[in-house]
């Protein structure tokens, strides 16, 4: 044996003693992508807590009966829980999944771990940077932060790092694709978690590219170095970041929700074309309903808002649409292969709803699209936008989108990751199974009673809806006061579930047992093969789907009755002259 070859053993043995192997899927598991996905996971639940206690106090605040802070405290607060919970959080736990969707689904090593800890590095020096101007008082310009509003400097350069450190994550995960590629570690084309991973880091470029774009500059005016920010030109920038930023978290979290039904039920796509051409539905056209955002600006033309709230919305609509039938369509599928084939429904009911990653997925998938998917075409509507856009109705919505879809998948794919990842088994496992219920629950009620509320006028960014301090007072309903009171109650059920989830993570990942390969499952098993499911190219087939084309139906009817009931609303106000 020649020298070499002894240098060529040894760097294969190097890095084969970099891999473990999960006992529980059979996937190959980079050591160096482990930590660093349990390295941001961690900060992501830290920025969760911190966010969701600012939105606990927000929501009181909100609450006519317990106006809990003062003006000056509300908006800083307000301005906290944006960032953290819309921005950090999220950003953080995407991360986490792209390492995953990259190294450990295609059985790869991880590109350049120590670029990866250098990134981490940024992004969580630039939270801290950005959450420590909030508290001192002078950058309390709420999360669109518009000029001529002005933030502390560190503020714009905590996000400015905290952009970048994103920025060179997301690059990681298109270098471990390179990789996979190259040495071959999967087969066929990549899986459609990856691929729907994938459109969310395409997104993501275009998201921080914006924000680099806008907050430079703002950040070099805030030092005085540039002498005015335009308004306008601001705001339309901003958008590129702020809203296409809610958008990598609808791909994300619909790859999420295919990685979870294939885990938990064994479910395969119906269709890999027909799911893949829904995610690069969302690459052309999702990040353009942004201009919903935009559409009383007097410097951007009619047949830009108009294109863009139409027919590249409805675009992207279709994609959303599109993943609203294959996830249950797969899962169903999945499940009469499973023996549950009685009636339409079976397969529904004997679902593993104990198991808290399949019933958080499934709550979001049906949340995603009955409250924040119906409402967001509504508002992105031009004509009805009007009514609505600087309302309660607006966080309604997005509470809709981000809470009840995003933030509950994500918390929905903890409990998979704690035993697959952090090698722990979820502790207390009983407060566990309730916790996507009482998360989900509140987090509907929070949405749907926030739209109430404005659609009956209660503005989006008024500390006290009694409008005590106005000069021209402005008594609202009795109703709009009830829809606020009950945002609040379920705003407290809301925080309780996520405070039951951080406890249960926090406990898991430090003190939770060992998981024990030795034994058949953990408390919340996956299938057999469960790697095969979710790490391979694959199609379903043909098969009859009575239960999800009925769920499907309602879902048509609904939308069809509010988007009536809303263009009802719109035509009230025609007659005013």
């Amino acid at each position: 044996m020649t020298t070499v070859d002894v240098a060529a053993g040894q760097a294969v043995a190097g890095r084969q003693a970099q891999f473990r192997s999960c006992p529980f899927t059979g996937l190959r598991v980079d050591l160096a992508a482990q930590k660093l996905i349990i390295a941001n996971a961690v900060a992501a639940v830290i920025f969760l807590a911190v966010g969701g206690l600012f939105g606990l106090l927000v929501a009181l605040t909100r609450w006519p009966a317990v106006h809990l802070l003062p003006a000056e405290l509300f908006y800083l607060v307000l301005t906290g829980h944006g960032a953290n919970v819309l921005l950090f959080w999220i950003i953080f736990f995407e991360i986490a999944v792209l390492y995953f969707a990259s190294a450990v689904l295609l059985n790869s090593r991880l590109a350049t771990p120590k670029l990866g800890w250098l990134a981490f590095i940024l992004m969580v020096v630039g939270a801290v940077m950005a959450n420590v101007a909030v508290l001192q008082g002078d950058s309390t310009v709420m999360f669109t932060s518009y000029p001529p509003m002005k933030a502390a400097p560190h503020f714009y350069l905590g996000l400015i790092l905290f952009a970048v450190g994103a920025l060179v994550g997301v690059g990681i995960f298109f270098a471990t694709l390179v990789i996979a590629k190259e040495e071959r570690t999967y087969e066929g084309s990549i899986p459609l978690v990856t691929f729907g991973a994938l459109t969310a880091a395409i997104i993501a470029v275009y998201t921080i590219a914006s924000g680099a774009i806008i907050l430079i500059p703002t950040f070099l005016w805030s030092v005085g170095l540039i002498g005015t920010i335009d308004p306008l030109m601001y705001k339309v920038v901003w958008w590129g970041m702020g809203h296409a930023s809610q958008q990598i978290n609808v791909s994300a979290h619909v790859a999420l929700w295919y990685a979870i039904a294939a885990l938990t039920v064994g479910a395969q796509p119906l269709s890999e074309k027909v799911s893949r051409t829904a995610f690069f539905l969302y690459i052309l056209f999702l990040q353009l309903a942004s201009a919903h955002h935009l559409l009383v600006e007097p410097g951007i033309s009619s047949e830009w808002k108009i294109f863009n709230t139409s027919y590249a919305m409805y675009l992207a609509v279709l994609g959303s649409m599109i993943h609203g039938l294959t996830v249950p369509g797969s899962i169903e599928a999945a499940q009469r292969r499973n023996g549950f084939t009685k009636g339409a429904f079976e397969w529904l009911r004997k679902a593993p709803w104990g198991n808290p990653a399949f019933a958080g997925m499934f709550l979001s998938l049906v949340m995603f699209g009955f409250i924040g998917g119906i409402s967001g075409v509504v508002l992105g509507t031009e004509q009805i936008n009007l009514l609505m856009h600087n309302t309660l109705y607006v966080p309604g919505h997005f509470h809709g989108t981000v809470v009840a879809g995003t933030t509950l998948a994500f918390m929905a794919a903890t409990y998979l990751v704690l035993p697959l990842i952090f090698q722990r088994e979820v502790a207390f496992p009983r407060l566990a199974k309730i916790q996507p219920y009482l998360f989900g629950i509140g987090a509907a009620g929070i949405s749907l009673f926030m739209m109430g509320a404005g659609t009956l006028g209660i503005p989006r960014r008024h500390w006290d809806m009694t409008l005590a301090d106005a000069s021209m007072p402005y008594e609202f309903s009795a109703a709009a006061f009830l829809m606020m009171g009950l945002n609040g109650v379920f705003a407290v059920l809301a925080a309780l579930g996520g405070i039951i989830y951080i406890v249960v993570v926090v406990a898991s990942a430090l003190g939770g047992k060992k998981v024990d390969a030795s034994r058949p499952a953990w408390q919340f098993p996956v299938t057999s093969a469960a790697g095969a499911n979710v790490a391979k190219y694959g199609s379903h087939g043909t098969v009859k789907l009575p239960g999800t084309i009925i769920l499907v139906g309602v879902f048509f009817v609904a939308f069809m009755l509010y988007y009536y009931v809303n263009w009802k609303y719109l035509s009230a106000v025609w007659p005013l002259r």
